[in-house]
């Protein structure tokens, strides 16, 4: 994988660059649509791929090793060939679905013991295993296999944990090398700082990780209950630390202010679940704010989606006949929704990407943050 910088922001961190897979090109930043089974969900892939004009989707590790499993997607040949995604795919280790199954999961320096949450059948996890499964799920950027902190967290579980995940980085690294593509195309693997929000365990993980050479890293183990300016604060600590010539990540990371947030510390890369997870439930994302699609003001408003006109989806659809939608119990509210989140969403890095080339991010990102943050 190669990273290139096109431009930085004189009054930030902020950056643009691409990168380059084995799948083609990735101009950052870029927030990446989140296919946890193996598809965006409630959105045909073609609509991802033409209308979102997404540049690279998300698969999850530990749903895609239980469903559809790893003969399957090896005899299709990854899960590029099983979901006719041709672009590029990370691959999230199951790493935080190892945090958010603490009832069912035993975990130990080997690796981790989880119940399956479809059946209850057990399995086990190490971080070699999580380097096989992503080597045969096909994905052009593979996760190291981690453990995600909750909030809070005392200090010594916190250390101990953030220790165990850097053995268990050394490992993946180790079996990453010994193993090989599978389907013709390279893949790489970007390893991930915790540290939950101790300072002294961040550095020392941020440290760790800048020192492993990796193509690109990952910040993991924040928004997850903590408060955004603790989220802020070290993010920006940890990309101080990190190499400026390899893109990096900021998992599960947001709200639209919080991304261009992120953008401004020198972050290239985020996911969340939050446009399509949101836009199933009636709320929606705009250039002036969150509008909550259920409230009884727009049942007669057949104005366009987004208050500025802006076209995320086709602007024939009003809030009064999307309210309906969901209203009726139609399923294509929630597909309407999400893909004009998910659009939203795309649009604003890339608006973010053009005001970084023409030097006029910061402004535009102050008055952008305080206008995404408010409700409709």
């Amino acid at each position: 994988m190669d990273f290139r910088l096109t431009a930085t922001d004189p009054h930030s961190h902020a950056r643009t660059g691409v990168i380059t897979t084995g799948h083609g090109e990735i101009a950052t930043p870029v927030f990446m649509p989140v296919g946890t089974a193996g598809t965006v969900k409630a959105i045909h892939m073609r609509d991802v791929d033409q209308d979102i004009k997404a540049r690279i989707i998300l698969g999850n590790t530990y749903h895609l090793y239980l469903r559809p499993g790893l003969d399957i997607l090896r005899e299709a040949g990854g899960l590029h060939g099983f979901n006719g995604w041709r672009k590029p795919i990370l691959t999230d280790s199951g790493g935080y679905q190892v945090y958010s199954l603490a009832a069912r999961r035993k975990m130990k320096e080997e690796g981790v013991v989880f119940q399956s949450h479809i059946d209850g059948s057990r399995h086990m996890f190490s971080p070699e295993r999580v380097m096989d499964i992503q080597r045969i799920i096909g994905a052009d950027i593979m996760m190291a296999f981690d453990e995600c902190t909750p909030y809070p967290c005392e200090y010594d579980y916190a250390e101990k944990s953030m220790e165990m995940t850097h053995r268990w980085l050394d490992r993946c690294i180790a079996r990453f090398n010994e193993t090989d593509d599978l389907y013709g195309y390279w893949q790489t693997l970007f390893p991930i700082v915790q540290g939950s929000v101790y300072r002294d365990l961040r550095i020392k993980s941020a440290e760790k990780i800048a020192s492993c050479g990796a193509d690109g890293n990952a910040i993991g183990g924040l928004a997850v209950g903590e408060p955004t300016e603790v989220m802020y604060e070290f993010t920006e600590m940890v990309c101080n630390i990190l190499p400026t010539d390899k893109p990096r990540y900021l998992m599960g990371v947001g709200t639209p202010a919080n991304i261009l947030e992120g953008i401004s510390q020198g972050v290239d890369m985020f996911d969340c679940v939050m446009p399509t997870r949101n836009g199933r439930n009636g709320m929606i994302f705009t250039s002036e704010g969150i509008i909550n699609l259920k409230n009884e003001k727009w049942k007669a408003d057949f104005s366009p989606l987004d208050p500025a006109g802006l076209s995320f989806v086709d602007n024939s659809y009003s809030r009064a006949y999307l309210r309906h939608l969901f209203i009726a119990g139609e399923m294509l509210g929630p597909m309407i929704a999400s893909q004009h989140n998910l659009a939203f969403y795309l649009w604003l890095v890339d608006e973010a990407g053009r005001r970084i080339n023409d030097g006029t991010f910061a402004d535009w990102k102050s008055t952008m943050v305080t206008k995404l943050a408010r409700r409709i």
